[in-house]
C-alpha cells in the first residue's frame, strides 16, 4: 500500500542553512515578531519571510519553503528555551541569553548570563 507513492521527508537542515536562518531572523526580528501598535502587516512578514527563504536556499540541502523555515526557527526557539531553563533550574522567563538568540553555548554565554559552576 505505502509502495505505490512513497512519501520522503525533506533533508536535515544543514549547518549553513541553521546560521543563515538565524542570522535573517535576528536581523529582521523586529518587523518579524514586534507587537504593539507598530507592528508588521501579515504581507509585510510574507514578504521578509520571502527574503530569508532566498537567502537561505544557496546553502540549503534542498529547496526550502517559507513554512520549512518558520517550522525551524520554532524548533530552535523551543530547543533553546528547554536548554536555558535546565540550565537556570527553573523555568521562569528566559533571561539576557534570550536576546543572542538563545543558540549559546554554556561556555559561550556572556558572564552575566551564564549558570554558576
Amino acid at each position: 500500500m505505502a509502495e505505490d507513492s512513497p512519501k520522503r521527508r525533506k533533508a536535515n537542515f544543514n549547518e549553513a542553512e541553521t546560521e543563515v536562518l538565524i542570522e535573517q531572523v535576528l536581523k529582521h526580528e523586529q518587523l518579524l515578531f514586534a507587537a504593539g501598535p507598530g507592528r508588521a502587516s501579515p504581507g509585510q512578514k510574507r514578504k521578509v519571510w520571502e527574503l530569508i527563504r532566498h537567502k537561505v536556499n544557496p546553502v540549503a540541502a534542498c529547496p526550502r519553503d517559507v513554512e520549512d523555515l518558520k517550522k525551524r526557527w520554532r524548533d530552535l526557539k523551543r530547543r533553546d528555551r528547554s536548554k536555558l531553563c535546565r540550565l537556570s533550574q527553573g523555568c521562569g522567563p528566559p533571561g539576557p541569553a534570550a536576546a543572542l538568540g538563545l543558540l549559546l553555548a554554556p561556555e559561550e554565554m556572556p558572564p552575566a548570563a551564564a549558570p554558576p559552576g
